[in-house]
């Protein structure tokens, strides 16, 4: 290993996976997304990259424990109780693996994120 295996996520480039969540999960808008994966480790449990979304909600499963930092945008982050965090740009939160809720892009989100997935 050396200094060229060291990715700058700010300069890193990769091409864009657009899609949109299971209609059947769609509680609002349109909600369009774009994942730009930049990074995962050997053993397959770690991911870095850049996710975009458009305005919209939906239910959320989370499998995997993950680091978020938004870069813009305003999004309402919800439990399955109704308590919400409403995240704005510079923001930085962990969401942990088993969380259940939605999540509801108000203006249009960029987020840095880092998952990691626990094998059993």
């Amino acid at each position: 290993m050396n200094i060229q295996n060291v990715v700058d996520i700010s300069l890193a480039s990769s091409e864009a996976e657009r899609y949109r969540p299971d209609p059947a999960k769609v509680l609002k808008g349109d909600p369009e997304q774009a994942v730009f994966h930049q990074y995962e480790s050997p053993c397959g449990q770690m991911g870095v990259g850049v996710w975009e979304g458009a305005v919209g909600q939906w239910t959320v499963n989370y499998t995997e424990h993950e680091y978020c930092e938004i870069l813009q945008g305003v999004s309402v982050l919800r439990d399955s109780d109704g308590n919400a965090k409403t995240l704005r740009a510079g923001d930085r939160f962990v969401i942990p693996a088993g969380f259940r809720g939605t999540w509801e892009v108000l203006e249009a989100c960029r987020k840095v994120y880092v998952i990691f997935e626990q094998k059993a």
